[in-house]
């Protein structure tokens, strides 16, 4: 099946023009689509939504044909003919928002939706399609918005003698309103997961297994696996989930010295994906190398990772000691702190024998502090958690004006701008040029 949507006040004028009839408002019509000079193009279902009674809020035309390449290029050509246009990408989203049929996060979860790469990150994206972080945020702006109110009055009306600066009434609803949106905060940072997911890289020798930890995490031989050191050659992203959450997982070249041109270019894509990782998982052959606290900088430092380096960051790596069957040895987890003075996690596993993986899977959820959605989860974006945070310095601000300074005026300005931060979130204050970011990463005919 295709199908063509048009929106915009020349809907009725296109039906009679390809249809010979204006279907009845929301009713399926099976009908000839015919072209500018009367021959039948097709034969589909025909259906017409009235503004401001439609997705856009507009006259909405929609013709579901057999598909095809060469039919729907026609149509469109037809249509276009007629004098309507190709839609930019995110158009019909962008016309909805504008046309208060949906707020800003409600149009970028259609987006959310779309691209889920989970079933978890679908299921939260169509709870924000549907309201559920509009109302969470709508709720922190009305509790703003009333104490804003109450404190201006208060400074306007001197005379009625309210004197909220020492009252415990201001006090205890700002106090409140903060730990609302370290709730929400909480919520959008576990949303924001589900969207972006973690990106982990695994790095280490040759034939250190890390190939077979790729292929052992995806459930799949991804990447090719063999007894011959620096098989790979280039870098493989695999895309999972664990529990809902997202996992980017790259598999790259084994480091070490090298005068192979290829292998040099593999090389080199590892320190370039290491360089971006949320997570570096350090694979070490456990039958050859022993990496421990003592000796981990001069490990790092033979395979060109390390602080001498640039390229090595302690705060982002797991030591993955695989191949623990050859040893006998049993899978385990523990902490310990380096030489460098960071505490850092090493897992034991057999990537070939399944063990110690889930060891591993809660270890990268950890990592993130994610936690599966409940009822209420929602999806969210970066954008939505930078504003959050501005929100709450500025009410952070506005209690300490209250409580160190007593001032009331810059109280009221700080609310005030906390006010604007959580209206940028579902579009009541923005700007062209962030809408003009955000609809045009949407894909075309949304």
């Amino acid at each position: 099946m295709g199908i063509v949507r048009v929106s915009g006040p020349l809907c009725r004028e296109i039906s009679q023009h390809f249809l010979h009839l204006i279907p009845s408002p929301r009713h399926a019509h099976y009908t000839n689509f015919y072209s500018l000079d009367g021959e039948i193009i097709d034969q589909g279902i025909a259906l017409f939504f009235p503004g401001p009674n439609s997705f856009t809020g507009e006259d909405v035309l929609e013709l579901q044909g057999h598909g095809g390449y060469f039919i729907l290029d026609r149509l469109l050509r037809e249509i276009l003919k007629a004098g309507a246009r190709i839609a930019r990408p995110g158009e019909f989203s962008e016309r909805a928002f504008m046309n208060d049929k949906m707020d800003l996060t409600q149009a970028e979860a259609i987006a959310d939706l779309i691209e889920a790469s989970s079933e978890e990150a679908a299921r939260s994206a169509l709870r924000t399609l549907q309201g559920a972080f509009s109302d969470l945020v709508n709720s922190l702006s009305t509790a703003v918005i009333e104490l804003r109110v109450y404190i201006e009055a208060a400074i306007d009306f001197s005379e009625e003698e309210i004197d909220f600066l020492t009252e415990g009434r201001t006090a205890e609803s700002l106090r409140h309103i903060i730990n609302h949106v370290d709730t929400v905060l909480a919520q959008a940072k576990q949303g924001s997961i589900l969207r972006e997911g973690m990106s982990v890289v695994i790095a280490g020798k040759p034939n250190a297994g890390k190939s077979s930890l790729l292929n052992a995490l995806a459930g799949k031989d991804a990447a090719i696996v063999t007894e011959i050191a620096g098989t790979t050659r280039d870098t493989l992203m695999e895309r999972i989930n664990i529990d809902g959450m997202p996992l980017h997982i790259t598999d790259t070249a084994g480091l070490r010295e090298s005068d192979d041109v290829v292998e040099k270019e593999g090389i080199r894509r590892a320190l370039h994906a290491i360089e971006s990782a949320d997570r570096i998982l350090l694979v070490v052959d456990s039958s050859k190398d022993d990496v421990s606290p003592e000796n981990l900088l001069e490990f790092l430092a033979g395979i060109g990772l390390g602080p001498l380096t640039g390229s090595f960051d302690p705060d982002r790596i797991t030591v993955v000691h695989n191949k623990i069957d050859l040893r006998n040895e049993s899978e385990g987890i523990q902490q310990w702190t380096g030489s460098i003075g960071t505490t850092m996690t090493s897992i034991r596993i057999s990537a070939k024998h399944q063990r110690g993986l889930d060891l591993l899977r809660q270890h990268l959820k950890d990592c993130m502090g994610y936690q599966p959605a409940g009822e209420g989860g929602f999806i969210a974006r970066r954008r939505h958690l930078e504003a959050l945070e501005k929100a709450r310095a500025c009410l952070v601000q506005a209690e300490q004006q209250l409580t160190g300074r007593r001032a009331g005026e810059l109280v009221a300005e700080d609310l005030k701008h906390a006010h604007r931060y959580l209206g940028e979130i579902t579009g009541e204050f923005t700007t062209d040029d962030l809408l003009g970011r955000i609809f045009s990463s949407f894909c075309v005919g949304k």
